[in-house]
């Protein structure tokens, strides 16, 4: 049972779309403070604006994990732009739940950096919330190193 990437549909991006959208929201809201309802339409917008013509969309590689016939996750890369000529950029990876912990997160990011490499891509780069500490773990250990850092301090309106 080997882990294979296939290009995803349109109907799996629309299925998928919810929760990822739901997701981001999550974090958000978890992470930056911002109100479930500001979150999700921030989400919205950004999502939209990222994959305007969805899985037709020039530079987004939107591929799907599976094993056999089972979808297991997916991952979401967009190839490297005029303002980061040298770097791919992980925008989302999801193991779906009842397959985490097999290793499937870690198999699509050396598959989507086998890919990367046959297209010329030098440098694959992603955003994690600091408190991912599972996540931060697994980019650690596929040799992702912290090139930038952001903190941030929540405050107490009114004190």
């Amino acid at each position: 049972m080997e882990l294979t990437l296939t290009p995803m549909t349109a109907p799996e991006l629309d299925r998928l779309r919810g929760p990822l959208v739901q997701g981001y929201a999550d974090d958000l809201v978890a992470h930056r403070g911002m109100t479930p309802q500001a979150a999700v339409e921030r989400s919205v917008d950004q999502i939209r604006e990222s994959l305007p013509a969805g899985v037709a969309t020039e530079g987004a590689l939107l591929r799907v994990g599976r094993v056999d016939d089972a979808e297991v996750g997916w991952i979401w890369v967009t190839l490297p732009t005029a303002a980061a000529p040298n770097q791919a950029w992980i925008h989302n990876i999801d193991v779906h739940e009842e397959h985490r912990g097999r290793g499937y997160a870690r198999r699509m990011i050396q598959l989507i950096e086998a890919e990367l490499a046959q297209r010329g891509v030098p440098e694959l780069g992603l955003n994690v919330f600091g408190t991912n500490t599972v996540a931060i773990g697994l980019y650690r250990s596929l040799g992702f190193e912290v090139t930038s850092q952001q903190m941030a301090k929540r405050l107490t309106p009114g004190s």
